[in-house]
């Protein structure tokens, strides 16, 4: 493996097969920078708020994600308003949940957008991830929801899980994933604990999206996310993406703090 890396442009290329092996050994190609896999949540309730942090971070992150507060707030403008003043890709990230007409009417009309992921919940089984698949226009990609980031054993117990997942998320976001690819989805947003699992269990080619990020110089006790990774230990399990909020979101200096993400992200490497 040939690996060029240069550390003032965090430039990460190359063109040789890179394995990573949690579990077992398995190939991915890598054609990007360490930035590019780090997704940024506008969780944010106007315009101003959000797109002062695009223009902060416009050449630091590889995607900005635009949740429902955001999208509810000011509608798709915000994509455009982003796009004009940024390359990076677009993740709108609505979380759709409803019965199979509905979110395959919903996903439609989100991609008409043209945002680079739309997620999408497995909740109600491989029906409504199936008509969301089947119709798509090609331009954008399904992400399925497997097991928020929030959820712990006692929680999963209280939402009426069986012992056999409640006390196993590893085996019920495995069980998910499964059935998103089935259904035709790209790819499925996962813990950083069970993203090894899930590319060792379904391939390299399903994109994984790991939320519940913290760099290591970052956490702390009160965390709201109970299942959390490092930057590193993400990418090194086999993470595509990385979102990462409040680190970069209410560091001194933004876009420094994007910058040791990224330096976390080349360590991987």
């Amino acid at each position: 493996m040939v690996v060029f890396f240069d550390r003032v442009n965090y430039l990460l290329l190359t063109t040789i097969e890179i394995h990573f092996k949690p579990h077992n050994i398995w190939t991915r190609k890598i054609m990007k920078t360490p930035k590019d896999y780090i997704v940024f949540p506008l969780d944010l309730p106007d315009y101003d708020q959000a797109m002062g942090y695009v223009e902060t971070l416009k050449e630091s992150v590889g995607l900005f994600k635009v949740g429902l507060e955001l999208f509810i707030s000011q509608g798709p403008k915000i994509i455009d308003a982003i796009r004009d003043v940024s390359s990076a890709g677009i993740f709108l990230d609505l979380k759709l949940h409803d019965i199979p007409a509905t979110v395959q009417r919903a996903f439609k009309a989100a991609s008409v957008h043209r945002p680079t992921f739309v997620t999408v919940h497995c909740d109600e089984g491989d029906d409504i991830l199936r008509s969301a698949a089947e119709n798509n226009p090609g331009h954008t990609k399904i992400l399925a929801i497997t097991v928020l980031t929030s959820l712990n054993q006692d929680k999963l117990k209280t939402l009426g899980y069986r012992d056999e997942y409640a006390n196993d998320i590893s085996a019920l976001v495995l069980q998910k994933a499964r059935l998103a690819k089935d259904a035709g989805c790209h790819g499925v947003v996962c813990s950083g604990l069970e993203v090894g699992m899930v590319k060792q269990s379904l391939g390299p080619d399903l994109i994984a999206v790991t939320p519940g990020i913290r760099p290591a110089w970052t956490l702390v006790d009160q965390d709201d996310q109970q299942r959390i990774v490092t930057p590193a230990d993400a990418v090194r399990n086999g993470s595509d993406y990385v979102v990462i909020g409040r680190p970069i979101r209410d560091a001194k200096d933004p876009r420094d703090a994007a910058k040791r993400v990224a330096e976390e992200i080349a360590s991987a490497f």
